[in-house]
């Protein structure tokens, strides 16, 4: 029997590999600093402050929102405290990455954790039968829908990146280079690869200016905006690297997982340089909460577990 629409949404919404579906954003980034946030970095040519929470706070306690001024400043001076592995006061910027990897490294642990929980295990392992059948249903049939089966085929390769032993099963490190490849070296080549079957529409193995264009702003009926035009140029100036008028896999690659780029360092040094009143290169406690907007706002969201845990980062 064909899937219904109604079936087809409940698998998009079950499926592990969309557990953290971003907002619906006006312009679509591919660009692999999700981990940091699933915010925009900027927003109308300025720093977005929400993506800094983000990176500096993770992704918890949605308890915390909507605290005064007086008691953000209070719970952030205690994650100083924390930052601050050797005591003497100051943040240094390499204190501040280690902090916003150990936010973020958190996260990918926390999310793998629930979703291993969501799936029957095998002696602690977990099998292809098992989580397609967990997924997209015990009756699924690829024959009968399309969208089913593309969806199936890559989950299905996906998984077989991330057996590293080649045993056809997933132990619980493995299942998170599955969720979350972009944070696992060896499962890069698997986000190039989504990334163009999702852009190149003629399916001729490049990216074309349209192609581009088109999956970050499909209103092809409206007036494009000022961001778009600047994206055409970004395209010919930057992402077509060779000038032949299209992006081919290593192009693409440079984009979305641009080399000898660290996401976490370059906030880190972003957060310094708002900060640092004397600019002597780090942070006292006191430059922080004078600028405890810039690192968690009136709305200090998502931060409630890093104040209450005790575990070492």
């Amino acid at each position: 029997m064909k899937l219904s629409s109604a079936s087809l949404a409940l698998a998009l919404l079950t499926s592990s590999c969309c557990s953290a579906l971003p907002p619906n954003k006006e312009h679509k980034d591919r660009v692999m600093d999700q981990k940091l946030s699933d915010k925009e970095h900027e927003l109308n040519g300025e720093h977005n402050n929400d993506y800094d929470h983000d990176a500096f706070m993770g992704e918890e306690a949605s308890e915390f929102e909507d605290l005064t001024q007086e008691e953000s400043q209070k719970r952030l001076g205690i994650i100083v405290d924390k930052i601050d592995k050797d005591h003497d006061g100051f943040v240094s910027e390499e204190e501040l990455q280690q902090w916003i990897q150990y936010v973020q490294k958190k996260y990918v642990i926390e999310d793998t954790e629930r979703m291993w929980k969501d799936h029957d295990l095998e002696e602690g392992t977990l099998t292809w039968k098992s989580y397609r059948q967990r997924t997209y249903g015990y009756e699924y049939n690829p024959d009968e829908e399309q969208d089913f089966h593309d969806m199936v085929k890559r989950d299905e390769r996906k998984f077989q990146k991330a057996d590293a032993d080649g045993d056809e099963k997933l132990t619980k490190e493995e299942f998170a280079a599955f969720l979350h490849p972009e944070e696992h070296e060896h499962m890069k080549d698997i986000v190039v690869s989504e990334t163009m079957e999702d852009i190149d529409k003629d399916k001729d193995g490049k990216i074309s200016l349209e192609e581009y264009i088109g999956d970050m702003w499909p209103n092809k009926e409206e007036e494009e905006p000022e961001w778009v035009k600047g994206e055409r140029t970004q395209f010919s100036t930057y992402r077509d690297t060779n000038g032949d008028g299209v992006m081919d896999r290593d192009e693409v690659k440079n984009w979305i997982i641009p080399p000898n780029y660290d996401h976490s360092e370059a906030e880190a040094k972003h957060l310094i340089y708002e900060a640092d009143a004397n600019k002597d290169g780090k942070l006292t406690k006191q430059e922080i909460l004078d600028k405890y907007d810039i690192f968690v706002g009136s709305q200090a969201t998502d931060f409630g577990d890093a104040l209450t845990r005790h575990d070492e980062f």
